[in-house]
Formats: C-alpha cells, structure tokens, sequence
C-alpha cells in the first residue's frame, strides 16, 4: 500500500545545497512519520532526520544538525529533505521511510523504504 519514490539526488561540489524528496504513493501518508536514512560504502545504515506527521517533533542526527532541515507537504505527500553546506562525508546512498506508529525516536519503527537516491559531493 505504501510505497515511496525518493528524488533529487546527484553530484555536487562541497558547500553546495540540494533537496531530497520522498513521495508516498498510499493514501495514509499523513499520519506516519517519515524520515531520512543513509548508507555510504563500508559503514553502516545511519540516521539522519525524522518528522512526525503533523511536523512538530522533528529529529536529526547530530552529524547534520545545522545544514539539513527535514519538511514535509502532507497535501502533496511528500517528505523533504534540504542539505546545506555538503561535506564529501555527506556521500551516502539516501533512503526514506515511513513509520506508522507516528514516532521520531524509535528508528526501528522506521519499516518501510524506498529504493534510495544517490548523492555524491566531491572535494
């Protein structure tokens, strides 16, 4: 029922900006959580943003606190994802994913995926 399409991924210099978007398909959007996750080659999955549905809890990693700033256009179900000042460390594959138990902290909750968009920031 759920099924999301991230966007907007690329290659970009460091200290340039790019928006992420995450679309869902399924007609509950409005009342999950979404969030942002990334994995770059030899690390682990790591977390980088959520927001509740209405916006008002939001949760980021401490590595993008700062430069990135999570949104989201319930009308348009869209979740976004904007990245300020790119670090080559900022490289990873981006994922989004929603959690209808509506929560922020609780990652594992976070259980359904998209196919990940790639962003590359060069030095």
């Amino acid at each position: 029922q759920v099924q999301l399409v991230e966007s907007g991924g690329g290659l970009v210099q460091t200290g340039d900006s790019m928006r992420l978007s995450c679309t869902d398909s399924g007609r509950t959007f409005s009342t999950y959580a979404m969030g942002w996750f990334r994995q770059a080659p030899g690390k682990e999955r790591e977390f980088v943003a959520a927001i509740s549905w209405s916006g008002r809890d939001i949760n980021y990693a401490d590595a993008v606190k700062g430069r990135f700033t999570i949104s989201r256009d319930n009308a348009k179900k869209t979740v976004y994802l904007q990245m300020n000042s790119l670090k080559p460390e900022d490289t990873a594959l981006y994922y989004c994913a929603s959690n209808s138990q509506g929560g922020v902290y609780f990652l594992k909750q976070f259980n359904t995926w998209g196919q990940g968009t790639q962003v590359t920031v060069s030095s």
